[in-house]
């Protein structure tokens, strides 16, 4: 495991004139020493940074020596403070927008804040740097040319499933955020719906306790199901469906699979696709199929 750095320099270096718009800054998600140079020129130079957290994003600059001045932007107060923020804007300020960590608008409210400032008229400069999505990408060993960032799965056993059957059929690496309480639950779930799938479970990444986790989707919920929930931030990674699996079973085989699908609470046309992923079977047939299994089932 690498040492954290030390914390970088930006005191000594003086702050550059910034051109009026709304800077996207991304911060660290783990270690400090992650921030950019250009992130740290905006920070400072910057007339004020819009954050989630003033104390999370205060640390931060107090470790970086930043000192200009911090205004909360989060989703309990974004409708009130979004036309303050446009109208120093309209005023020819810089304004920096940070999340409590990473790259803005993944999963916090700065997305109404550009789209805002777009429609305004002002411009809107993003500032690559840290991302959990992409890291835990880039250290899952998963394909990357094709890749869906979809967010949380919804808390609730039955809307996570139908979540999940949604995701299914589409052919393109997964990446989730999931809350470490949840996670034994949620990679049940994701085995049961995805099957077999090669996938990674990405812990605290950057930070002192670092870990990835590369297993097969039913490994995973097994060895998280005798461990518990883990602690810290966690990024799951799952590989895209194979196209090729599961083309020769038998139409038995498939009922099967759609029995269980509908069993497991699934509507139709989720089981149908879910099925389809799982086999590569055609969607239309296999509905049609369900629809049938149903009818029979029921009577």
């Amino acid at each position: 495991m690498a040492p954290q750095p030390s914390q970088p320099d930006s005191s000594s270096k003086p702050s550059p004139t910034l051109a009026p718009g709304l800077y996207v800054v991304a911060t660290p998600i783990g270690n400090a020493g992650d921030i950019t140079l250009r992130a740290l020129e905006v920070l400072r130079a910057a007339a004020v940074i819009a954050c989630e957290d003033t104390r999370t994003t205060g640390a931060l600059m107090a470790r970086l020596g930043i000192r200009t001045p911090l205004t909360p932007y989060h989703e309990h107060n974004a409708a009130r403070q979004r036309p303050a923020l446009l109208g120093r804007l309209a005023k020819s300020e810089a304004v920096a927008l940070v999340s409590d960590a990473g790259t803005p608008l993944v999963n916090d409210p700065g997305y109404k804040l550009t789209t805002a400032a777009i429609e305004a008229g002002h411009p809107v400069i993003p500032l690559p740097g840290p991302s959990a999505p992409l890291a835990a990408l880039v250290a899952s060993g998963l394909p990357s040319d094709r890749f869906l960032y979809a967010g949380f799965p919804p808390p609730k056993d039955k809307a996570r499933r139908a979540f999940i059957a949604e995701l299914a059929a589409i052919p393109a690496t997964l990446i989730l955020f999931e809350s470490a309480r949840r996670l034994p639950d949620t990679l049940a779930a994701l085995a049961d719906g995805l099957g077999d799938r090669p996938a990674a479970v990405c812990r605290e990444l950057t930070k002192l306790y670092e870990e990835i986790r590369r297993d097969p989707l039913p490994a995973l919920a097994e060895h998280y199901a005798e461990m518990g929930p883990p602690k810290g931030e966690v990024v799951i990674v799952i590989g895209p469906p194979d196209p090729d699996a599961g083309r020769d079973l038998s139409p038995e085989a498939l009922d099967e699979r759609l029995r269980a699908a509908l069993a497991d609470g699934l509507g139709t046309k989720d089981a149908a696709a879910r099925v389809a992923t799982e086999t590569g079977g055609h969607k239309r047939d296999l509905y049609q199929r369900a629809l049938t299994l149903g009818r029979e089932d029921a009577s």
